[in-house]
């Protein structure tokens, strides 16, 4: 692999370390399957790329794209606290709807940033943008982490990890199980989106297609990551949903950039299922080790 591929993944992999972790607070946190990420993800990036293109600072555009996103999330939790509907069925009817949306956002189905300035683009003057791009990314994706920690430290995020372990026990405390829904589902989306605007101002286009499979690719992070690094503390948590990210992408681009068992760029979704597919298998293997290592030990 060339170090453009590698730092190219490294990058891609911070990027959707931050997916990882709105899927880690969603699926682990509170139990709730969110597949509204895959249209969370280039509604982002649409926002994003619309804003700068009408010529709004770039910070401001991916701040506004991390307000749209969690909205996005909102009505989802909407749909299910006080419609009633299925979580599952909820997040996606609105991915469907996202689709839609983002057109109309960009009027298009796709829209360029080349020559506009990013959030990117000051620190690029310090050196080789290869090497300084996921330096800054780096940092975003740590001080999002920071946060997260911070979070799930706190009393309110105690309350809302009590929400997706037992909802009762939550009601019967007197606590509102609906709001940390939607605060949860917001947050978690907001997170998506701010990877969205990231990864359109990366990659310099935003794209109405680009969030297909991204649940897929969040879900590969958690599970691989917490595979990889097992621990019950909140920070070794986060920590291993973004490694478990970069450790995806950097797997994926060996095995493309390699050649591998004559792997080509159009086999990506066939080699994100066989490692979403080796992660899941991987913590069922470690268990059944576990236990022959226990019965032999006892006999």
């Amino acid at each position: 692999m060339s170090a453009f591929a590698f730092f190219g993944a490294l990058e891609l992999g911070l990027i959707y370390g931050l997916v990882a972790l709105g899927v880690y607070l969603t699926f682990r946190v509170l139990d709730f399957p969110d597949l509204s990420v895959d249209g969370t993800f280039p509604m982002g990036a649409a926002v994003a790329a619309t804003a700068i293109v009408a010529g709004i600072n770039p910070w401001v555009a991916t701040i506004m794209a991390i307000i749209v996103s969690a909205a996005l999330g909102w009505v989802t939790a909407f749909l299910t606290v006080r419609c009633g509907i299925l979580n599952l069925l909820a997040s996606i009817l609105t991915s469907i709807a996202a689709f839609s949306i983002n057109i109309r956002i960009m009027g298009r189905p796709n829209i360029a940033l080349l020559g506009q300035d990013t959030i990117l683009t000051p620190f690029e003057a310090w050196g080789d943008p290869m090497y300084v791009r996921p330096i800054v990314v780096g940092v975003l994706v740590l001080f999002s982490a920071w946060f997260i920690v911070r979070l799930l430290n706190s009393d309110f995020g105690l309350g809302m990890r009590a929400t997706g372990v037992n909802t009762r026990m939550v009601a019967a405390q007197g606590a509102s199980v609906g709001f940390y829904t939607y605060f949860c589902l917001a947050l978690s989306n907001g997170f998506v989106g701010f990877a969205g605007a990231l990864f359109a101002q990366t990659n310099s286009f935003a794209d109405v297609t680009s969030g297909v499979g991204t649940i897929v690719v969040g879900l590969a992070a958690v599970i691989l990551g917490q595979t990889l690094i097992p621990g019950k503390k909140i920070w070794v948590a986060i920590l291993a949903v973004i490694v478990g990210s970069v450790l995806y992408r950097l797997a994926v681009a060996f095995a493309l950039s390699s050649g591998m068992f004559g792997l080509q760029a159009s086999d990506l979704n066939l080699v994100t299922a066989i490692l979403v597919a080796v992660a899941l298998v991987m913590p069922k293997m470690k268990g059944k080790l576990q236990a022959r290592k226990v019965s032999g030990g006892a006999v």
